[in-house]
């Protein structure tokens, strides 16, 4: 929660503009090949209901790699961990959904780049980096990783990072557009809660 609280705390200048999330994370319940997107209306979380963006949802649904598939998104915790901290910072904005299985960054970069927008649009990915090693060997790894995500890497491997194929592509799409990155934050769950012996990563960028 901190660390994601780093990244969103970076909002708060521009909420006012931005009226549509695109929501990338990896699939954790479902084998899953390309992007799945849900065929419903609206999310729904005890801080209320968010629209989805139908319009766009609809303009990506012959892409390559992308199919409907509501399973892939009923029970996963990627997209759903990110909604309430969207809803508190954004207040009424509309949502685009990706769940993301296997697929290349080019197939995720080709998505991103249909919904790129202006400032209007917020594009985030969800994920952990690596997971249920001892301290000293995560943080040695997540260093590794965020080298790699810093330097725009796109070759990001599943056992450094979860949401490896989002963030492959959200890196390539941000080489296609001439961005830069920076890290806000690095740490794990040694550091905020729990014991030192299987830890999980996290950063924010």
């Amino acid at each position: 929660g901190p660390i994601a609280a780093t990244a969103y705390n970076c909002l708060l200048e521009d909420a006012n503009h931005i009226s549509r999330v695109v929501l990338l994370g990896p699939s954790h319940r479902v084998a899953l090949s390309g992007i799945a997107i849900p065929d419903y209306n609206e999310f729904q979380t005890p801080l209320g209901n968010i629209a989805l963006d139908m319009e766009a949802v609809n303009y990506i649904k012959g892409l390559d790699g992308v199919t409907t598939n509501n399973a892939a998104h009923s029970m996963e915790h990627s997209l759903e961990v990110q909604l309430p901290f969207l809803q508190e910072m954004l207040g009424e904005f509309q949502l685009v959904p990706l769940v993301v299985g296997q697929c290349s960054a080019k197939v995720v970069a080709n998505v991103l780049n249909h919904l790129w927008g202006s400032e209007e649009t917020l594009i985030i990915i969800s994920s952990d980096l690596s997971h249920y090693h001892q301290y000293a060997m995560a943080q040695q790894l997540d260093q590794e990783t965020s080298r790699k995500i810093e330097a725009l890497d796109t070759n990001i491997q599943g056992e450094q990072a979860c949401g490896c194929y989002p963030i492959n592509g959200m890196l390539l799409a941000a080489k296609q557009h001439s961005l830069t990155l920076d890290i806000l934050e690095l740490c794990n769950s040694g550091d905020t809660a729990g014991s030192k012996d299987q830890v999980v990563g996290y950063g924010a960028y």
